[in-house]
């Protein structure tokens, strides 16, 4: 094991990410929100308004110290973080894709109208598919397809498939922009 490894196993044996890190989250999110509302009110020095900030943080601490005294807590906390931080990931992915596609100060490249929404819906789908893959959900939804669904169930989905955008393709209206070009 590595230096890094092992301090960090060092964390978890002694309850960093179990105790410190969920107090240091709860009390930051609880101590915020009340000086954001000032919902314990404002002490006037001057004429001046200041929040009651050792209310807010004995509030919060006391909060905290709850939360952590409860391991059913903590565990919700962990695995909404953790998925938060996925999702976070996941969009700035998304984010750098669609950047490619814009032309900056300096031009670039730049697709527009249809292809640039086609592009679009194709990143979505493939960083759904790669965070599908990655879960292990693709393969068990691919085995599923192929033991459960035969030739004529997919040939159905692919002609509503079809008819249901042939049908958006000849209702779609026209923008005022290329209205006034045409």
């Amino acid at each position: 094991m590595s230096v890094f490894g092992g301090v960090l196993a060092f964390f978890a044996d002694v309850g960093f990410y179990d105790v410190v890190l969920p107090f240091l989250l709860v009390f930051t999110l609880v101590y915020a929100l009340l000086e954001k509302t000032r919902v314990l009110g404002v002490e006037r020095v001057g004429d001046k308004e200041f929040t009651k900030k050792n209310v807010n943080s004995m509030i919060a601490f006391s909060i905290a110290f709850f939360v952590i005294a409860s391991a059913q807590l903590v565990a919700i906390i962990s695995e909404v973080v953790s998925n938060m931080v996925i999702l976070l990931v996941l969009l700035i992915c998304f984010m750098l894709l669609v950047g490619t596609m814009h032309k900056d100060d300096k031009g670039g490249f730049e697709l527009k109208g249809f292809y640039k929404h086609a592009f679009y819906v194709i990143m979505f789908v493939g960083i759904i598919l790669i965070f599908l893959n990655a879960l292990g959900w693709l393969q068990i939804g691919w085995n599923y397809m192929m033991m459960n669904w035969d030739s004529s169930f997919v040939g159905i989905i692919l002609l509503l498939g079809a008819i249901v955008g042939l049908m958006a393709f000849v209702m779609h209206t026209p923008s005022s922009e290329a209205k006034k070009e045409g």
